[in-house]
């Protein structure tokens, strides 16, 4: 058959610049977890064949119930996290390479990216296919300086040669199985992303659309700005 979707959610975090005790993916925003947010971004895409989440440990249980509260029925498994985000999307790579095929796609996505649209997943399931990879991104409106020290600059970064990226990222299975093999072989330990990872490899990565509301869940203010956009769409 056709080459199947695959989304691979990246929940592996603590979440420790939130100061909450709970991982920021699971925090309750308007009594919904924000990881069900993206969870249903992803089961409600007519595309996509099958979720499956890289989880912290401990909440793998609480997970699954929140999975069958909200019917996401299209998730498939769950697995742990590792000692950084390289190690946890390495684990769900390895673990999707053996329940499918080399040219299925894997679109990577964080699981703090709750506002992910469904134009952000088709148009990176388009780019995937044409281009062997997508990651999304948006254009760099703000004016970067270069850090010449703690405190001070004295150079301008052009923004029109910057790409500001964002997930999903999306590849075939293999290619991305292949790419975290390579890493672990040069000693690529702490590549903060599937793109820097493919970067850092010497691979080109072709782009697809994001967006500014795309937004991640980083800090408290993320979170008022998440509640915001969550009023606008109702």
């Amino acid at each position: 058959g056709k080459p199947m979707n695959i989304a691979l959610i990246i929940a592996g975090g603590k979440g420790q610049r939130m100061q909450q005790e709970i991982p920021k993916q699971f925090l309750n925003v308007n009594d919904k977890p924000v990881m069900i947010y993206t969870l249903e971004a992803f089961q409600s895409h007519p595309d996509i064949d099958r979720i499956g989440v890289v989880c912290v440990d401990g909440w793998h249980d609480i997970l699954r119930a929140y999975a069958r509260q909200y019917k996401i029925d299209k998730l498939e498994w769950v697995v742990s996290g590792g000692e950084n985000g390289q190690a946890s999307i390495r684990n769900g790579v390895f673990h999707a390479e053996q329940l499918y095929g080399d040219q299925d796609i894997l679109l990577v996505h964080d699981a703090i990216r709750p506002m992910v649209s469904h134009e952000i997943i088709s148009d990176c399931i388009v780019q995937c296919k044409k281009h062997g990879s997508a990651v999304s991104i948006v254009p760099c409106n703000t004016v970067v300086l270069r850090r010449t020290r703690e405190q001070t600059s004295s150079e301008v970064v052009p923004r029109e040669r910057l790409a500001l990226t964002q997930t999903p990222q999306a590849f075939p299975i293999k290619k991305l199985a292949d790419a975290h093999r390579k890493a672990l072989e040069a000693g690529i330990l702490n590549s903060i992303a599937s793109c820097t990872l493919m970067v850092e490899l010497g691979e080109s990565v072709h782009f697809s659309i994001g967006a500014e509301t795309n937004i991640k869940l980083t800090t408290p203010d993320d979170l008022k700005i998440f509640k915001a956009l969550l009023a606008l769409r109702e």
